[in-house]
């Protein structure tokens, strides 16, 4: 599998791609090359260190021109805020649709931009696991294990993160189909995240915070993230898949007030664009994202439904397509769901004291 872990990605071991994929800077441009920033959210770190590197060699056999880009990661919706602050990014690669919203609000990218690319400009997937470890002492099985005393919790804040929105999206789904009305949902919801321990700001604090700091019993995670873990430290995790969950449609999108000023609008079009070919698509799924095609999909989709994953599977069949699955439709779009739940006041406000 073409895949960049975490460990060779912070050691340096691709050294020009982890300074970009870093933030930090980028290698000396040549009069023949062009360099576009890529803004995206914590757990896309390995997928777009190896993606990049497909793509500089697609964009240079079709223009002879070669791309620099720079890569920043941070939670979702602190990259959007960054972004809408005066940050410059060509494209922008984020966790929800919501965050790119902002960007809109801010006049930075035009309406409409779901239109632009296939799927509402979603060309991969994902879900929302449980991470535990080993032998998962606390049998932790579904949502309602999360409530119990003396669980302890490891998820980022909503209020940052847009893998924490949708982590809290799939708990009030699966506690409304346990037929409980929002008033008790909201009790349920208040009494899961007083069983949190941290709130970290993204995704990717959260799983170090669960895994290298040790802290809880249970991560509320990215499939994508929880996998690396199954692969970063064999034997020491467990994936529990819960009866019920959401399906995660990161979103992209030019920015198009900097690709206008810049003159990059062509090649951050190609950029997005290729995130949905075939060659992109297994790398996706190889680094444990759903492809938005069908058809590669089920090249990696398994018949196994356990919901526990203790290792990698050898034929690399890991996607769980049995999983019930809601999506943000059910909570009427990302604008409704984000003024009910997540701006200063709403409900989250109102369960969840610091």
């Amino acid at each position: 599998m073409t895949r960049i872990t975490r460990r060779e990605f912070l050691s340096g071991s691709a050294a020009s791609l982890c300074a970009l994929a870093l933030g930090v800077g980028s290698v000396p441009v040549s009069a023949a090359s062009v360099e576009i920033t890529n803004v995206s959210y914590d757990p896309t770190r390995e997928l777009y260190a190896a993606y990049n590197e497909l793509f500089q060699a697609h964009w240079l056999e079709l223009t002879g021109e070669e791309v620099e880009i720079v890569q920043s990661h941070g939670g979702s919706g602190k990259q959007a805020l960054e972004v809408a602050n005066g940050l410059e990014a060509d494209v922008v690669t984020l966790a929800l649709e919501g965050d790119v919203d902002t960007l809109v609000d801010a006049g930075l990218i035009e309406e409409g931009y779901t239109s632009e690319f296939d799927l509402d400009s979603s060309p991969y997937t994902s879900t929302i696991v449980f991470l535990v470890r080993s032998g998962n002492p606390k049998d932790i099985q579904d949502w309602d294990d999360l409530l119990n005393e003396g669980v302890g919790v490891i998820t980022p804040n909503p209020k940052t993160s847009g893998g924490a929105r949708w982590n809290y999206l799939a708990a009030w789904y699966y506690f409304e189909l346990q037929g409980q009305s929002e008033e008790e949902i909201q009790e349920s919801i208040k009494t899961l995240y007083e069983n949190v321990l941290v709130l970290d700001s993204g995704a990717r604090g959260a799983t170090t915070t669960f895994t290298e700091n040790g802290q809880g019993d249970v991560l509320i995670a990215w499939e994508n993230e929880a996998f690396l873990a199954l692969e970063e430290y064999p034997g020491e995790y467990e994936i529990v898949v819960p009866s019920v969950s959401i399906l995660c449609q990161p979103t992209v999108a030019i920015v198009d007030e900097v690709v206008d000023e810049r003159g990059t609008r062509e090649v951050a079009t190609e950029y997005l664009s290729y995130l949905y070919s075939d060659e992109a698509q297994r790398l996706e799924a190889e680094n444990y994202y759903r492809p938005s095609n069908e058809e590669i999909l089920a090249e990696y989709a398994t018949e196994d439904e356990s919901n526990t994953i203790t290792e990698i599977p050898e034929d690399g069949k890991w996607i769980n397509t049995n999983v019930e699955l809601t999506d943000i439709s059910h909570f009427g779009g990302w604008t409704e769901a984000t003024e009910t739940h997540f701006v200063d006041g709403a409900i989250f406000d109102s369960i969840y004291e610091e």
